[in-house]
């Protein structure tokens, strides 16, 4: 014990004798003599360092005695060194500012830092300049400025990023790393917008990799990779403070406040120990959705035909109306005639009752998505990290614990609202300027979210049997006064439409629960509570995924070029207690690993650079996967501003957790996973088969295994076709296709770029195209199984002669209409391609004016008579323009920015539904004032400042504007 204490004596003596040496100072612009702000002071060679507060000012102890270098950078600015000679030595530092934004640094295009000019691939970012100027209420909305970027608006608080095509809201071929760490959901496989991301005052820079990039960061990353990194306490210090307030405003939700705070913490208690620490939270209102036309399915590839609910019309399944699917069509009684003969049965109505009553379908009248919902929109982050330097040098451990905690809107086969869900990550990492190690668990817990499709479905089955039974009482009522008037049959059913009309208000009067009272509140919040899609709604989720990965950089070892090395292990582990996955005994965990190569060798002066990485991949249920990448840049003239690059990479994406394990009857489909080990652990609900077929002596009910979606079902298309042939009146049973599906499998793509980047003085020019290729395309299917009998009608029922004779099984249960539509997940045996290319343009005019514009070209090519029933939902604009003006001293410490985005209409499809979304402009703008003694900075603005309502996807609420004011306090 006591050579125990001498040693930590030893340790605290040695610290606290090491020779310090402090240097002040200033950091200014060289035009204007303005102070810079967050300006960055490091000690060359050394990872030490220290920001400038916001009148410019910093002040840096080093342990370390003279002489030595420091470096003074800012994005948009010339670094510029300064040797320190002398202990207490002040330096004042002028700082030229960039010409253009193409000498930046970036590190994620090869793991390695280099200029954005030199970049083998394209590449976009944001710093916290941009962030300052963003004329989006928030820097992740900022995003959508960015050249080639989609946003699409789930919700208030979830936006899914994406580039070059197939967005959706659950975008799994997307990833996005928060201080390297994957923020997806280990149930979805999507992150959630910005939920668990990152408080814009803690942003250092976002940075944004379009298309592939699989041969450096593994799986999933197919469409792009979004980098956020944070600010560094050694380097950041100080007490920050934002606080935003306005309105969100639209017709179907009207004005309504919102506000958004946050505070970020950070202090360097010595050369080798940091911590910090940041919370903020956003309260507003969901923009509501209110579509309540119904959406005809006309199969993959086409629009749905959407029409309103008509006058006279018994059943119906409107888009934003949930409980419509209460049908009497799939009971037993198939329409209203047969609830009358029913209750005859049972003494409930007088015999011969039920002859005045039609043979019509009807609806139970369902609950509007607004009476399911409070539609509050919540997010709450918490960031904390401990930084800690053992030898005051390069070598950094980190512990970083993040958690977040919201409610929004989710839009997937159906609408969820997503309340009280929690999400958390801690991280370990050991790194250092040439290697890295880290290993992070991410834990989610679902709260109180549920299916509002079938909350809506649940409240109504309740009270399903005498909800019925009223509606045809008051018809028979009604229709009865007719006869008894001198009417006759003629007349009742010439005033069938406001029999039923008076039918159903009367049933909704007398038996439906009203929102907004005590027993339907009572009612709700015991549907939203039960996990059993049976008899409730409520989305019960406490899935994790477990994460390593690690990285070494061979540069202070070899000399002939750069070479790296690097792997990646990750568990998932998925525990939804058989809500949402076959986990019904346990959770079902599975793992995959990679390895990686990269080399990197400048010639001919440094201006030709070669780019060469590989990488292998494995994962349970598939093969390895190889994922190779090449690139070459040139650069040209005398000071190397202008730059030409040619890439070739492939990427893959592996099933997701949905596409393998999923087993959940979403109402229209039952969707299965098509694992192996899946397919017998999923089995349905009862489900009832018509009076038909038990009449035949098939049972009354049957429960389908998830085999059956993909060994013995048939096609949609075919099942389509063998409808209208029935209908012309000459069935054929011959265009019923039986559908012959492999199980799910990772896709791939490959992709080729060029491009062409060039500084001309203050003006910047950035042009890429692109080619992807893909195979073996994730996607869904539709099929239908029959529930009895055998897709190749191999087992045939002696029907007599004047029922048709001996028919198939199957044929009769597709002709009674008793058949389940499954959706399957497989892959894509058509050619699959996408194309495209942006131009973008910037430069400084009249001074200080910075102006931007830039078009991005998509285009999807896909033959659907190939694939007649496969959706590939490309789900972007063909064309897009970005124009952004601004000055962020337009007189003293006043700035301002304007956005102008447009693109063309485009179609989406998804499982929820198929629309033309309309062709849309959006102005966003903001001004801002700084006051220099009170270290703020004010800004007022507006996103959509036209006011011109659009729709991301249909289904979803129109987004209408928001209005803001906002005060951020810097040190």
């Amino acid at each position: 014990m006591k050579k125990l204490l001498s040693v930590c004596f030893a340790l605290f003596l040695g610290s606290v004798m090491v020779a310090q040496t402090t240097i002040t100072g200033t950091v200014k612009e060289a035009k204007t003599g303005q102070p810079i702000p967050g300006a960055n002071i490091k000690v060359v060679g050394k990872s030490m360092g220290t920001t400038a507060d916001f009148d410019g000012n910093f002040s840096l102890k080093v342990a370390q005695n003279p002489p030595f270098s420091l470096e003074i950078s800012l994005i948009g600015y010339s670094s510029a060194k300064v040797e320190i000679t002398q202990n207490n030595q002040q330096v004042n530092v002028l700082l030229e500012e960039s010409a253009t934004a193409l000498d930046e640094v970036v590190v994620s295009a090869s793991r390695t830092p280099e200029r954005i000019l030199e970049s083998p691939v394209t590449i976009e970012r944001m710093d916290v300049r941009e962030i300052k100027n963003t004329s989006s209420p928030t820097f992740y909305d900022g995003l959508e400025n960015l050249k080639g970027v989609d946003v699409n608006t789930n919700s208030l608080t979830f936006k899914s990023v994406n580039t070059r095509g197939f967005a959706t809201f659950a975008n799994t071929r997307f990833m996005q790393l928060v201080d390297g760490m994957d923020n997806s959901s280990p149930a979805l496989n999507f992150n959630l917008g910005n939920l668990l991301g990152m408080s814009e005052l803690d942003v250092n820079t976002v940075e944004l990799l379009p298309g592939a990039s699989s041969a450096l960061y593994g799986a999933n990353a197919f469409n792009g990779i979004l980098f956020m990194t944070s600010k560094n306490p050694f380097n950041s210090e100080g007490v920050s403070v934002y606080g935003k307030t306005g309105i969100t405003s639209s017709k179907d939700a009207g004005d309504n406040n919102f506000v958004d705070a946050g505070i970020r913490m950070a202090y360097k208690f010595s050369d080798k120990f940091a911590a910090k620490a940041s919370f903020s939270f956003l309260k507003g209102t969901e923009w509501y959705a209110t579509d309540y036309n119904q959406y005809l399915d006309n199969g993959a590839g086409n629009p749905d035909t959407v029409v309103p609910v008509t006058s006279g019309q018994t059943a119906f399944d409107q888009l934003n109306v949930y409980g419509d699917e209460v049908t009497l069509g799939a009971t037993s009684f198939k329409h209203l005639k047969g609830v009358g003969q029913y209750l005859e049965s049972i003494g409930q109505l007088p015999p011969g009752t039920s002859n005045i009553l039609p043979e019509d379908n009807v609806s139970r009248t369902g609950y509007k998505e607004r009476d399911l919902t409070d539609y509050v929109a919540e997010s709450a982050k918490v960031d904390i990290a401990f930084h800690y330097r053992p030898f005051a040098d390069d070598l950094e451990i980190i512990y970083n614990a993040k958690f977040g905690k919201g409610n929004t809107i989710y839009q997937g086969a159906n609408r969820y609202s997503i309340d009280n869900f929690f999400m958390q990550q801690h991280k370990l990492e050991i790194k250092n300027d040439n290697f890295f190690v880290r290993a992070y668990m991410t834990d989610e817990d679902a709260g109180d979210s549920y299916d509002m499709r079938f909350a809506g479905i649940n409240l109504n089955k309740q009270t399903a049997s005498q909800w019925f039974g009223t509606y045809a009482g008051a018809y028979a009522q009604a229709a009865g006064q007719i006869l008894a008037g001198g009417g006759s049959m003629t007349d009742v059913q010439a005033a069938s439409s406001q029999l039923h009309a008076g039918a159903r208000q009367y049933a909704d009067a007398t038996v439906t629960l009203q929102p907004g009272t005590p027993e339907f509140k009572e009612a709700l919040k015991a549907v939203t509570s039960d996990p059993s899609l049976i008899t409730g709604a409520k989305f019960q989720d406490n899935s994790r995924i477990y994460h390593a990965d690690g990285n070494y950089n061979f540069a202070d070892v070899v000399d002939f070029a750069e070479i790296q090395v690097g792997g990646s292990w990750r568990q998932y582990s998925l525990n939804s207690s058989g809500t949402i996955f076959t986990d019904y005994d346990g959770a079902i965990d599975y793992n995959e690993y990679g390895a990686y190569m990269q080399l990197q060798k400048k010639f001919i002066d440094d201006r030709l650079k070669f780019t060469g990485s590989i990488r292998y991949d494995k994962a349970k249920n598939f093969d390895g996967n190889v994922s190779p990448r090449v690139s070459v840049s040139y650069s040209l003239g005398q000071g190397k501003t202008r730059n030409l690059r040619a890439s070739f990479q492939t990427g893959f994406r592996n099933p997701t957790t949905q596409d393998q394990y999923i087993g959940l009857d979403a109402g229209q489909a039952i969707l299965v996973g098509s694992a192996p080990d899946n397919l017998d652990r999923y089995t349905s609900n009862p489900i009832e088969t018509s009076s038909t077929a038990q009449m035949l002596g098939f049972p009354s009910s049957v429960q389908l295994s998830g085999r059956v979606a993909y060994e013995n079902a048939y096609t949609l298309a075919s099942l389509y076709a063998f409808g209208a042939s029935a209908a012309a009146g000459s069935p054929n049973p011959s265009l019923l296709k039986v559908a012959n599906f492999e199980y799910v499998k990772p896709e791939k793509v490959t992709a080729y770029e060029v491009g062409y980047r060039a500084g001309f003085g203050k003006f910047s020019l950035d042009v890429s195209a692109y080619y992807n290729q893909y195979e073996d395309f994730i996607g869904n299917k539709t099929v239908v199984s029959p529930l009895y009998g055998k897709v190749d009608f191999s087992d045939i029922i002696p029907l007599p002669a004047q029922l048709g004779g001996p028919t198939p099984a199957a044929l009769i249960a597709i002709g009674n209409g008793d058949y389940q539509p499954f959706q399957v997940y497989t892959n894509s045996k058509a050619d699959i391609s996408s194309y495209g290319g942006s131009i973008g343009l910037a430069s400084k005019i009249f001074g200080d004016y910075n102006v931007g514009l830039n078009y991005t070209y998509a285009k999807f090519d896909f033959d659907q008579s190939t694939d007649p029933d496969y959706e590939a939902g490309f789900n972007t604009p063909e064309h897009k323009v970005k124009f952004s003006i601004g000055n962020e001293n337009l007189i003293e410490n006043l700035g301002f920015n304007i956005n102008v985005r447009w693109n063309d209409e485009y179609m989406w499809e998804s499982s929820f539904a198929d629309a033309i979304i309309d062709a849309k402009t959006v102005v966003d703008a903001q001004i801002n004032y700084t006051v220099s003694k009170w270290k703020s900075t004010f800004k007022i603005g507006a996103a959509n400042l036209g006011g011109k309502e659009y729709l991301s996807a249909p289904g979803n609420g129109k987004i209408g504007s928001q209005y803001f004011a906002s005060w951020t306090i810097n040190p």
